[in-house]
């Protein structure tokens, strides 16, 4: 009887000690707060500690009156250094639309980016490209790169053999087109434009270069005043 009284009594007495250092008003120590206690500063609050009542005193924060809102630190990757902004992709577009967009796209010969720098955005560009497009696109932009030679998948044009502007790469690289998938998630604003420089300078001469349908056609068609009626209508639509 005894020793089952014993038993009973340190069972309770386990419990009880148990529940009570679950308490509110007794927490245990707490060695990382900061990382128990996380704080989501909205932009430009004042930066409070959630575990104590003292003021923040992160040099950051103090050298900037308390608020949230800082630079980049040094030494790290703007996210968008050129400040370009895309069309928020907040809607999945029709083929209509898309294909007005594509089509407008051509119209674009220049990129945003600041001319001085083109050199060093079309070496940048090369880089992101053999990263990213050659894989399938071909180092020569051929179309023949490993993916394609494996024979895993196939029908990636020749960059020769399309008509292209700066901005109908960029285009696709932001939207995609028929098979290709968008690259937005893993290109930033400003390298798409970059890749889409490198593009046109490497494979189609320059962003000023003629279309390659316009080229061909006009090889083929007769050295004759007479080979085209005057006002006979002309077809400029692009290669879908």
């Amino acid at each position: 009887m005894t020793k089952n009284i014993i038993k009973v009594t340190a069972i309770l007495g386990f419990a009880a000690i148990s529940l009570s250092s679950c308490s509110d008003a007794n927490p245990p120590l707490v060695y990382f707060p900061d990382m128990y206690f996380p704080v989501a500063y909205d932009p430009l609050m004042k930066a409070e500690d959630a575990y104590s009542d003292h003021d923040n005193s992160i040099p950051a924060f103090v050298k900037n009156n308390g608020g949230t809102g800082l630079g980049s630190v040094n030494g790290t990757v703007a996210q968008n250094e050129e400040g370009i902004a895309d069309q928020a992709a907040n809607k999945a577009m029709t083929p209509d639309e898309y294909n007005a967009g594509y089509d407008e796209s051509k119209m674009l010969t220049t990129s945003p980016l600041d001319a001085a720098n083109q050199e060093k955005d079309i070496k940048r560009g090369k880089i992101l490209y053999d990263q990213t497009c050659a894989a399938c696109h071909g180092v020569a932009g051929d179309g023949q790169g490993p993916i394609v030679e494996s024979g895993a998948y196939l029908g990636v044009p020749k960059y020769a053999d399309r008509e292209l502007t700066v901005g109908s790469v960029h285009y696709v690289l932001t939207n995609g087109r028929n098979a290709m998938g968008s690259y937005a998630g893993q290109l930033k604003p400003g390298d798409r434009w970059r890749v889409s420089l490198y593009v046109m300078n490497a494979f189609k001469g320059g962003t000023s270069a003629a279309p390659a349908a316009s080229a061909t056609t006009a090889a083929a068609a007769p050295a004759t005043a007479d080979a085209a009626a005057p006002g006979a209508p002309s077809s400029t639509s692009p290669k879908k």
